[in-house]
Parts: structure tokens; C-alpha cells; sequence
């Protein structure tokens, strides 16, 4: 008898072979799999959705009759909001959506500016205040090349002065610095993306052929 575990390694083996088939060109194989993966993801995050935030946010307290008429009612502005989402599809009212669209915008922007400069402009000028003489020649060194590449780096950026003499030195160097965390930025991305590829060949040939034991 044919397993449920069974058929998903097989499900799960072809469409990794179908995404691996844009190694030779673009084809309808692969094409086929890229449009599942992104139809079975949306409606997996319209599930999620559905039951993490409209129903334990907006359905459930509004028919919830233990809440109090008065608490309940200022709901009903975010559900009229959501609705015009959807007009989206009608295009005679399809402006209707700009209004939903501008405040969820405007809102997401005045929460991310806070949440940016909190948690990672202070973090990061926190911890850029390091000490430059240690009992640690190694760790001094490092806080040392730290408070270098950030001066130099910020440097470049000022372009209220021309790029010359010394400045314009010190703006190269601050290059450098960009250049190196750029290239070490990409190199974790490449292992990362390397790392992915070593999984689905462990699987085709362990799992799935069972080559790899």
C-alpha cells in the first residue's frame, strides 16, 4: 500500500526536478512548477490570514455579544477599510481602493520610521560606542578597524564637499570598507542559496532515490 509519506517524496522529487530544468532553458516544466509554488504560497497566506488576524481581530469581537455595543462598533471602520480593498476588482469604483491603500501606507510608514530608528538606528550607533584600548590586543583591533570603516564609510557618503585632498582619501578608503561588506553580504547570500542547493540534492539522491543512506 502506497503511503501518504510515500507519494509526497515523489510529489516533492519531480517538482524539484521541474524547477531544476531552467538550468538548460526556460521551458513549460519548469514554468508549471514556478506558477504552483507561487498560486499554493498566496493561498497559503490568504489561510494564514483568514485565520490569524480577520477572525481573532475583526469577526470574532464583532459577534461577540460579552463586548459592549460601544467597543464594538469602531471595528466596523477597519472592515468597511478592508471591503474597499476589493473594489479593486470592479473598475468602475476601483478608486474607492486608493483610501484603504493610502492609510494602510501611511500607517506602515509611521510604524516603520519608529520601529527602523529604534531598533536598528540606536542599535547600531550602540554598538558602533566601543573602546578603543582593550585588555585584548585582538579585540582592540577589531573595535579599532570598526571605528575606521564606519567614519570612513560615512564620510563618502557626505556630499556637501567635494571629494578631494584628504577628504576625498579618506572617502576612498571609506570605498573600500563599502566594497568589502558588499562582497562579504553577497558571498552569505551565494552560501545560503548553496546551502539550499546541497538539501535538495541530499534529498533526490537520499530520500527520494535513496542513493545516500
Amino acid at each position: 500500500m502506497i503511503s501518504t509519506e510515500l507519494i509526497g517524496i515523489w510529489v516533492s522529487a519531480v517538482l524539484t526536478l521541474l524547477i531544476f530544468s531552467f538550468l538548460y532553458k526556460d521551458n513549460p516544466f519548469y514554468k508549471f512548477a514556478e506558477h504552483l509554488f507561487v498560486g499554493i504560497s498566496a493561498g497559503y497566506g490568504v489561510a494564514l490570514e483568514y485565520h490569524n488576524v480577520f477572525l481573532p481581530n475583526l469577526w470574532r469581537p464583532l459577534n461577540d455579544v460579552s463586548i459592549p455595543l460601544a467597543n464594538r462598533l469602531p471595528l466596523l471602520l477597519p472592515f468597511v477599510f478592508g471591503l474597499l480593498l476589493f473594489t479593486r476588482f470592479f473598475e468602475k469604483i476601483s478608486w474607492l481602493s486608493r483610501w484603504s491603500l493610502a492609510l494602510i501606507i501611511g500607517i506602515f510608514a509611521g510604524i516603520a520610521i519608529i520601529g527602523y530608528g529604534s531598533g536598528d538606528l540606536v542599535l547600531q550607533i550602540h554598538a558602533n560606542l566601543l573602546p578603543i584600548w582593550t585588555d585584548k590586543w585582538l579585540t582592540s583591533f577589531n573595535n579599532l578597524l570598526l571605528t575606521v570603516g564606519l567614519i570612513t564609510s560615512l564620510i563618502y557618503f557626505f556630499f556637501s564637499k567635494e571629494h578631494k585632498g584628504a577628504f576625498g582619501a579618506t572617502a576612498r578608503v571609506g570605498i573600500w570598507f563599502l566594497m568589502i561588506s558588499f562582497g562579504a553580504s553577497f558571498g552569505y547570500t551565494v552560501m545560503s542559496r548553496m546551502s539550499l542547493l546541497i538539501g535538495r540534492v541530499y534529498f533526490l539522491l537520499g530520500e527520494w532515490l535513496g542513493i545516500l543512506k
